[in-house]
């Protein structure tokens, strides 16, 4: 008995969403939902695990999601935050590698152009890129620097004259392999600062090999860069990103994005796990009668409202402009700590074919290992709330 078949629409509380947060949109980004939902049900969720399974991406998909035209909805579209958080959770409910594609291209990508690029950069570059005719990825993290990439770049930029040279090593970086282009951030060797580059990747002297052996988001194609004597043009550096503080702008958001995306990974195991409870048969009776079994789905949905409950109320603040960096952060390891309770109870559930990826558990699983590690790790941000409350800063 597989569950990897669209979701089971005559359960009760359908969409998981216990509380009706989504009741709290308007009706036309209740119906925008809907829509992307219906489209995810039928069109992604299918053919996620077998994709999953061979670590390769769907890229079929692309001009489907192109047809969808969700790139940008806040910025772009004058959506509201929380239908953009929303809307993230269900791309991932139905799968967290075209997810993550999606929240690499929409929020690092793309968002580093909106709130980074000149007027005139944004002119020439954003029509192809929210068409998607142009894909692209946010590069910052590296082989020897993760948690402390703020002061801890290694990939440099020269200048000579009218152009740029960058030498350096890039890790992690989702869908490089395929994507045409890479934002690079690096410390320029004249003032020590981190800036970025809009970097084609058919320019000489770039190289992605794709990392192996990876368990988890298996269909993001994540790769290793090299950067080495690659010349670039100065009206490929990006305006306003001329310091760290500049690439804030950009984590601050992404980092809600991804409390988003353990909504939806908690979603997804309380799909996998109800319907399966309900299905599966022992001792003559389906595991959904059983006190034990009800105690933990009940646990997993108390999880993911509660995770959906805090970022709700951080999209509001967002759409108030009154968002900080310690709300993003608190609210990001608070919903992946979940998370990984959450997965862990679905993976249990389902016992043995937990571990096997033709019920999916297993991928939703594994999926959740990387979402509750990137975009800052929990630590991390526990210490930039950590900080923000005692007003001490706990970073070695």
């Amino acid at each position: 008995m597989s569950t990897n078949t669209p979701l089971t629409h005559d359960l009760p509380y359908p969409t998981g969403d216990f509380f009706n947060f989504e009741g709290l949109l308007p009706a036309h980004e209740r119906e925008r939902l809907h829509e992307v939902r219906s489209w995810l049900d039928t069109e992604v969720r299918p053919i996620a695990t077998d994709y999953w399974n061979r670590s390769e991406f769907p890229m079929e998909l692309i001009p489907k999601i192109a047809a969808l035209d969700i790139i940008s909805p806040v910025r772009r579209q004058g959506h509201s935050h929380l239908f953009a958080g929303l809307l993230t959770a269900e791309i991932h409910r139905a799968d967290a590698s075209v997810g993550t594609f999606m929240s690499g291209q929409d929020g690092l990508f793309t968002g580093s152009i909106e709130l980074l690029a000149s007027e005139e950069q944004k002119a020439a570059w954003l029509p192809d890129i929210y068409a998607l005719k142009k894909t692209g990825v946010f590069a910052i993290t590296e082989p020897l620097a993760g948690s402390d990439v703020a002061g801890g770049t290694r990939t440099t930029a020269r200048r000579e004259g009218d152009k740029w040279v960058l030498n350096g090593e890039k890790r992690w970086i989702g869908n490089s392999t395929f994507s045409d282009y890479v934002i690079i951030w690096a410390k320029d060797v004249e003032d020590e600062q981190v800036k970025g580059f809009l970097v084609d990747t058919k320019t000489p002297g770039f190289s992605a090999t794709l990392i192996q052996n990876r368990i988890s988001l298996r269909s993001v194609q994540n790769a290793d860069i090299k950067l080495t004597d690659l010349r670039i043009s100065d009206e490929f550096r990006l305006a306003g990103a001329n310091s760290f503080r500049d690439t804030n702008k950009v984590l601050k958001s992404t980092r809600a994005t991804v409390g988003w995306q353990a909504v939806g990974l908690q979603m997804a195991a309380f799909d996998v796990a109800r319907k399966y409870a309900i299905e599966r048969h022992q001792f003559g009776k389906p595991l959904a009668a059983f006190q034990l079994i009800q105690e933990q789905l009940v646990t997993m949905l108390s999880n993911s409202m509660s995770s959906m409950g805090m970022m709700v109320r951080l999209a509001q603040l967002e759409d108030a402009g009154e968002s900080k960096n310690e709300h993003s952060a608190m609210a990001k390891a608070f919903a992946t700590k979940r998370m990984r309770e959450t997965v862990a109870l679905g993976r249990s559930i389902l016992g043995g074919n937990g571990i096997v990826t033709d019920y999916e558990m297993a991928k939703i699983f594994c999926d959740a290992e990387a979402i509750y590690t990137y975009e800052g790790t929990y630590e991390i941000n526990t210490l930039v709330a950590g900080r923000a409350i005692t007003g001490v800063a706990a970073f070695v």
